[in-house]
């Protein structure tokens, strides 16, 4: 079952009707989470390590970033994220097989990490929108940059100029500018808002329409978790996947059986194997 899935996969990513969503379960690859946190266990044990928190919510990643908010200001909330994720690493081979896929209109990456926009260097035509705070930049709910790191003007919020693949990060990202959301005051304003779509960049909702998303590194075992996946495929394609070899909660579950998302019940390293034998039987076809 798993093959014939990975081989639907395949073709679906070569005529660029797919789009990656990538987790923080993707930095399991190649020793990286060594260098940064790759779950939100071990983020908020980097927060924790460096601010004093209440034991109640020391292992609670939204909560723990809102005490040291509230009781050490914003700006220490972002150089711990930044200190987080500022080491010096390279791309997985996830990261350089799906980043190097010819067709790739969309990425959607749900982690802080810069991996990502490492791997895209070496292709032409790409760009970047990231979601912001609103404790930063009020009034703004993402920004635009280019492949270079350089935000696009007020004017090219929407139309950032003709990039062939865009990356969203809708949490953030360590690279160009340090934008992060993380605290509980951060996810309250998004989801007031997140039902109607207003967070979700008008380029984001327009390239996923009619499209599947392929779900690696990631879990939906909280409700924060579900509700951002729920949000960024609304209006897209009826069928989806998702490489989840632990598992999955009750919740989890049911999360799949709603949305239409085939769960691919093998380990990272062994999909990406797989799958890039099936990608270069189609780019020799």
């Amino acid at each position: 079952m798993n093959t014939a899935a990975i081989e639907s996969i395949a073709q679906s990513m070569y005529e660029g009707n797919a789009i990656p969503y990538l987790g923080p379960g993707v930095l399991s690859l190649g020793g990286t989470c060594d260098q940064l946190p790759g779950s939100h266990s071990a983020l908020v044990g980097h927060l924790t390590a460096k601010s004093s928190v209440p034991y109640k919510i020391r292992t609670n990643l939204t909560a723990a970033a809102q005490f040291i908010e509230n009781f050490k200001h914003r700006k220490t909330v972002s150089r711990a994220m930044t200190e987080a994720f500022g080491a010096e690493s390279q791309p997985t081979e996830l990261h350089k097989l799906f980043m190097g896929i010819p067709r790739l209109p969309l990425v959607v990456h749900a982690w802080y990490d810069d991996l990502p926009q490492k791997a895209l260097r070496g292709r032409a035509s790409w760009g970047m929108v990231q979601g912001v705070s609103q404790a930063e930049h009020y009034g703004n709910w993402v920004h635009y940059f280019d492949a270079e790191g350089t935000q696009a003007t007020a004017g090219a919020t929407e139309k950032p100029g003709p990039w062939k693949t865009l990356l969203y990060q809708p949490l953030g990202s360590v690279w160009p500018a340090n934008n992060f959301l993380v605290s509980d005051s951060d996810f309250v304003e998004v989801l007031t808002e997140i039902d109607i779509q207003t967070p979700i960049p008008e380029s984001v909702q327009r390239l996923r329409k009619g499209r599947n998303f392929l779900f690696l590194g990631c879990r939906f075992s909280t409700q924060l978790e579900r509700l951002f996946a729920r949000q960024i495929i609304k209006r897209s394609s009826e069928k989806h996947w998702a490489v989840l070899p632990e598992e999955p909660t009750r919740n989890e579950v049911r999360f799949l059986a709603k949305y239409n998302i085939e769960r691919i019940a093998m380990p990272l390293e062994e999909f990406v194997r797989i799958f890039q034998q099936k990608q270069v039987v189609n780019l020799a076809a």
